[in-house]
């Protein structure tokens, strides 16, 4: 239990830090990044900003509910 609760700890700091990085790129080098997926995908600015707005708030649910949720679960049984 106290492993599992150590990897759950761990993969949580990773995953909030992968997307803090990932949001300050969007953020400081959206043109290129807007530029370089424009071209490799195909698609315009206004959806891209969608894209990259969808990535985010998907990426932090799927934090809270495979991470965090079960680390407080295993907090609150042990």
């Amino acid at each position: 239990m106290e492993m599992i609760r150590a990897v759950l700890g761990w993969t949580t700091v990773i995953n909030i830090a992968i997307l803090v990085l990932s949001t300050i790129a969007v953020i400081c080098m959206r043109g290129f990044i807007s530029k370089f997926h424009g071209r490799l995908f195909g698609l315009d600015e206004k959806d891209l900003g969608r894209a990259y707005f969808q990535y985010i708030a998907q990426y932090k649910i799927a934090i809270i509910v495979l991470n965090i949720a079960p680390y407080i679960a295993l907090r609150i049984l042990s």
